[in-house]
């Protein structure tokens, strides 16, 4: 079993601990140890009512994340020490942004505004300004739809940074591997990752078998069609011979050819759809949004 700061023994004393004095049900309380590598506290408190959050010294910042990610009215069950025993103290996170974490030790975040469901397509005002154009929020919800992802799925994504975000926090245990060649695109996505409090996401800036070496193998691969789009297929398929590839394009010529080209590569399970929304504006017309041809294929 994985050696980590915080084990079996550990969690069960934290829980006994708390359940003397916190006002919540045990049983539908979420662990989480962010002393482990990319794991995502916003988005768990986000969809948990009650979080057991494990951490280590070093979080100089925890709060005022959480508060600048809306969860200012959270409630913090917590101690002074790093053993869980003493007074128990509790406050809003509003009121704790200028504090940091200064010992290993559990605290219990109670979320009374928490989703039961994992947000999908989202609005594009959510994600940070810069130099990516993101897709229609209704566009991403069935793109994402089709991706099916579970917890624990590694993913690369190919130019497609709102689809990175998203995915990222659907396969909150798993790895997102994002893809953007451009350098400005690049710190936009880093802007999205701080700002959803997103630590599973890997942003590389090309496809090739040097920076996917010491990467998780993916399962699954979301590419937007580019002149590389052949390349980045064969070099995923060596990484993962059996890997499901979705190709997002708007150009119905591209779209036509993809069949021929899974079937060259060995993909099969071939589908293509194309996603058509139009939007109603002030004067009450409808205006259409491009319309992009989806299509998926499996090794």
């Amino acid at each position: 079993m994985e050696e980590r700061m915080f084990g079996n023994t550990h969690i069960l004393a934290w829980l006994e601990y708390f359940a003397q004095s916190v006002p919540v049900d045990l049983e539908k309380i979420k662990i989480l140890d962010i002393t482990r590598k990319n794991k995502n506290l916003i988005p768990t408190v986000e969809s948990h009512s009650s979080v057991l959050v494990f951490t280590d010294v070093g979080h100089d910042d925890i709060f005022y994340r959480m508060w600048d990610a809306g969860l200012g009215e959270c409630e913090v069950w917590y101690n002074e020490g790093s053993e869980p025993s003493g007074p128990i103290l509790h406050k809003p996170v509003k009121q704790m942004i200028d504090r940091g974490i200064n010992a290993s030790a559990g605290m219990i975040i109670l979320n009374p505004n928490a989703r039961s469901t994992a947000k999908v397509g989202m609005d594009n005002s959510n994600f940070s300004t810069g130099s990516i154009r993101y897709v229609g929020s209704e566009i991403r919800a069935v793109i994402l739809n089709k991706m099916h992802l579970s917890l624990g799925d590694t993913v690369v994504v190919v130019g497609g940074a709102s689809i990175a975000v998203e995915s990222a926090i659907l396969a909150a245990e798993g790895t997102v591997i994002a893809v953007e060649y451009d350098r400005s695109d690049r710190r936009t996505l880093e802007e999205n990752a701080n700002k959803f409090g997103i630590h599973n996401i890997s942003i590389i800036d090309h496809v090739d078998d040097h920076s996917l070496s010491g990467l998780p193998k993916p399962e699954l691969a979301f590419l937007v069609a580019s002149a590389s789009l052949e390349q980045e297929i064969e070099c995923l398929l060596r990484r993962n011979p059996r890997m499901e590839i979705i190709v997002y394009t708007l150009d119905f010529r591209c779209a036509g050819n993809l069949p021929a080209t899974f079937e060259r590569f060995g993909l099969g399970e071939i589908e293509a759809i194309q996603i058509a929304v139009s939007r109603m504006d002030a004067k009450n017309h409808l205006t259409a949004e491009p319309a992009p041809w989806i299509v998926s294929g499996k090794a």
